[in-house]
């Protein structure tokens, strides 16, 4: 029922948020002489939080139409190759005309970002995308909202996650550079193991984990210990609802994507009530810079997926509960995954010093439960003062983890 309450919630509001939308647009509009007073501006900032809070937040735009490289813009066309009911591998196509413009010769190492299906929106790492494509062929994996997709489709779990990305990098060819935002950490990783032991001509050149639970019992967090205080049923009882109609996917069993978000806002309440205070103020203030900040975090944070049943739950039992894959337990179709079966994928491993969802140790446990991969074809970085989203987003990222993850690539694809 709480699926159905969740809209039945939203719906009911909708009288309201007409009424501050128009009340926002009166005390909003220049031709109104009381606007810019102390009163106009507090009861439009009143009715613009009240409208946005409310709203429902769809999936954003990706909003990379060019990157600037040496100087010089170089367009970029954004392509999808390849399909199934449940993602769509999108190309980052940089016009080659362009390239030649700005001083590109040679030929730019191909790298397929895996982002995370726990909750947001491929579009959560347009900034990862962004830096990447300065240097790099980039592919992504955009999931699909399990709520659009209609039951008949079948199931989704943690198994067809890890086949979907051995048939993408099989799609692409050639061996590329994968790199693991978060939650793919675990079924890459497992994904690369079953690939290598077959000698498999798509296996990855190299692997980059990037704040992963490839081995959630090192400094466990919150999130962590949540995931094994809590017996598997519970999960299971309060955490999975029926989508309601009218989407397509009526009837399917899902994690919502608002309980992943409330969950996660729960965890740093105090830091967006500030938010939200601030956002008001800038609003009275009518400062637009601030306005705008605030907006183009939340418009991205706010915007949630829900994941499948069965996905979800075997994420729970295999990630967090058995860690089947560092134990060696985890088995595909029959056959045990065996990470000393990787001899020639090079691993690198980021981690944020305060990262509060998968804690230092977590992802560079795949360099202990990798032992046969050369020595001089690992890296291990601890990024310091950096949180989750720092891993993979803003200053840090851009200035001090993507060129050391760059540079891994380039040494890499040089060697093969």
């Amino acid at each position: 029922m709480l699926y159905s309450l969740h809209e039945y919630a939203y719906y009911s509001a909708a009288p309201m948020r007409a009424l501050a939308q128009m009340t926002r647009d009166f005390w909003g509009s220049k031709a109104n002489p009381a606007s810019d007073t102390a009163l106009g501006r507090t009861l439009y900032a009143s009715a613009e939080l009240f409208s946005n809070v409310t709203r429902r937040y769809g999936k954003p735009d990706w909003r990379i139409d060019s990157v600037t490289i040496n100087d010089t813009p170089v367009r970029v066309q954004i392509v999808e190759d390849w399909s199934t009911p449940w993602v769509r591998l999108l190309r980052f196509q940089r016009d080659n005309a362009d390239l030649r413009r700005a001083g590109v010769k040679k030929t730019a190492p191909a790298v397929l970002i895996v982002a995370p299906l726990s909750g947001h929106y491929a579009t959560l790492l347009r900034g990862t995308v962004q830096e990447f494509l300065l240097d790099h062929d980039v592919y992504i994996t955009d999931w699909v909202n399990a709520r659009q997709v209609p039951v008949l489709e079948g199931r989704f779990d943690f198994y067809s996650y890890m086949d979907h990305i051995q048939q993408m990098l099989e799609f692409i060819g050639s061996r590329i550079h994968v790199v693991g935002v978060c939650q793919p950490g675990p079924p890459v990783l497992a994904t690369a193991c079953l690939m290598a032991e077959d000698n498999h001509p798509n296996r990855p050149a190299s692997m980059t984990f990037m704040g992963s639970p490839i081995d959630a019992r090192f400094n466990p967090t919150v999130t962590n210990n949540l995931a094994e205080e809590r017996p598997f049923a519970w999960f299971k009882s309060n955490m999975v609802h029926n989508v309601p109609p009218p989407y397509p996917g009526v009837g399917r069993r899902v994690y919502p994507g608002f309980v992943q978000l409330y969950s996660f806002m729960s965890m740093n309440e105090e830091r967006h009530m500030d938010a939200l205070k601030s956002y008001f103020s800038n609003l009275v203030e009518d400062d637009g810079d601030g306005v705008e900040k605030h907006l183009e975090f939340y418009d991205e944070y706010l915007s949630v997926l829900d994941l499948t049943e069965e996905f979800y739950l075997q994420t729970i039992d295999l990630v967090f509960q058995k860690h089947a894959l560092p134990k060696g337990e985890l088995v595909h179709n029959g056959r045990t995954v065996k990470p000393q079966a990787i001899t020639d994928i090079a691993l690198m491993t980021v981690e944020g010093e305060k990262d509060d969802i998968s804690g230092v140790g977590q992802t560079q446990a795949a360099h202990e439960i990798c032992p046969n991969i050369p020595a001089d074809m690992k890296e291990l970085y601890v990024q310091a003062g950096a949180g989750h989203y720092g891993v993979f987003n803003g200053r840090r990222f851009r200035e001090s983890i993507y060129p050391k993850i760059r540079d891994f690539i380039a040494k890499t694809d040089a060697n093969l």
